[in-house]
């Protein structure tokens, strides 16, 4: 919803790029701290709980925006809805995960994170719907809604039990938590992942802009646009590689940083094409650029999951969470938005590109470390 109302939001504070660029690289940074203090409670204690209060916390911050009158108000409050959002991000996978078996992750991650295209479409297409004929604040208003009845829902959910269906034998490097910094499945999963999100988060942050300022396309227009592109891709893509994951994983064992490594280095030339060459052609890179990066995000979470112990996935996913966004789109709004300020946005679209490759690398480079998962696995477990 920010990034849809970001320009009214630059006017009406009169601040630059890099302070817009900061909103966001703030609240990730508030983000990732409170990720590794919520992962190891979510190992211990109900997860439904944790999830439940910190949704309470994240929907009341989001109604607060619709009273906020100068930047630092908003940026203390965008700021601090990242320790709600650190409690659903770290927890909820290893809820999903513990309900089905290893070699079909791929396929229900990919169902489960359609919540992320679907909400930023959801976002960019209100936001820049109601902004114009409302002012920026009142769309907050329907975003904040949400989270409230969802803190509600998931009291009424059972908790499945931990790692009820998991096969990987256990390891040193995967039962502990020092043990990550030794286990190269997790790690490569991990930084590939990094430099995914350090592409995907500036150029969320900074698509619908270029579109508004470099394109001279209406506000509405540009978020409706990336807003389409988002929801689509976003639908089609999760789906497709989660299941493709899953489908070649009898075959090759290695197959979620295969297709993540894939889909990364194809997205490369079509952002390319997407930033410099206007006219028709635009958009449709600009589609199949988002189509690719958003390919991973199935497989990426399925690799990382099944890398680790049911004991410590939750917080594994917290230190995942806390390297991918220290490392990804903690700095890439800012450092886009510098580059912006000082010589265009267009320019400042080179460094996800960059991002791009290097993930195409090191997950090729973290394919031999994969672990085998078993095959002849129950499709579904039953929460308990």
């Amino acid at each position: 919803m920010l990034f849809a109302v970001q320009p009214l939001v630059q006017s009406e504070f009169h601040i630059n790029k890099t302070q817009v660029g900061y909103l966001t690289s703030a609240f990730l940074i508030c983000y990732m701290i409170a990720a590794p203090f919520v992962g190891p409670l979510a190992d211990r204690y109900s997860r439904k709980l944790i999830i439940s209060l910190g949704a309470i916390f994240w929907s009341g911050l989001t109604l607060l925006t619709a009273v906020t009158h100068t930047y630092t108000e908003l940026l203390v409050r965008h700021t601090l809805v990242g320790v709600g959002e650190a409690t659903f991000v770290t927890i909820a996978p290893t809820f999903v995960a513990d309900l089905f078996a290893e070699n079909k992750r791929g396929r229900i991650l990919g169902v489960f994170y359609l919540a992320i295209p679907v909400g930023s479409a959801a976002g960019y297409l209100l936001g820049g719907h109601l902004a114009p004929l409302h002012g920026w604040r009142f769309p907050f208003y329907i975003a904040a809604a949400p989270g409230f009845l969802i803190a509600v829902a998931v009291l009424f959910l059972k908790e499945p039990r931990r790692g009820q269906f998991d096969t990987l034998k256990q390891t040193p490097e995967r039962a502990s938590i020092f043990g990550l910094a030794r286990n190269p499945a997790f790690l490569t999963a991990t930084l590939g992942m990094a430099m995914m999100t350090f592409s995907l988060g500036g150029i969320q942050v900074w698509m619908p802009q270029f579109l508004f300022s470099e394109r001279h396309y209406s506000l509405e227009a540009a978020n409706f646009a990336f807003g389409i592109i988002v929801v689509v891709d976003g639908i089609l893509a999760s789906l497709l590689g989660g299941w493709l994951g899953d489908y070649l994983l009898p075959r090759f064992k290695s197959s979620y940083y295969l297709v993540s490594a894939v889909g990364m280095a194809l997205g490369v030339p079509f952002m390319i094409v997407a930033l410099f060459v206007p006219g028709r052609l635009m958009i449709p890179a600009i589609a199949l650029a988002a189509f690719f990066l958003l390919f991973n995000t199935s497989p990426l979470n399925a690799a990382v999951i099944n890398s680790v112990g049911a004991n410590i996935r939750a917080t594994a996913i917290a230190m995942n969470i806390f390297i991918i966004h220290s490392l990804g789109d903690v700095p890439s709004p800012t450092m886009m938005g510098w580059v912006a300020d000082h010589r265009s946005l267009q320019a400042a679209f080179i460094l996800p590109v960059i991002a791009m490759v290097l993930s195409a690398i090191v997950l090729f480079y973290g394919m031999r470390f994969a672990p085998e998962v078993a095959q002849n696995q129950p499709a579904q477990a039953h929460a308990g």
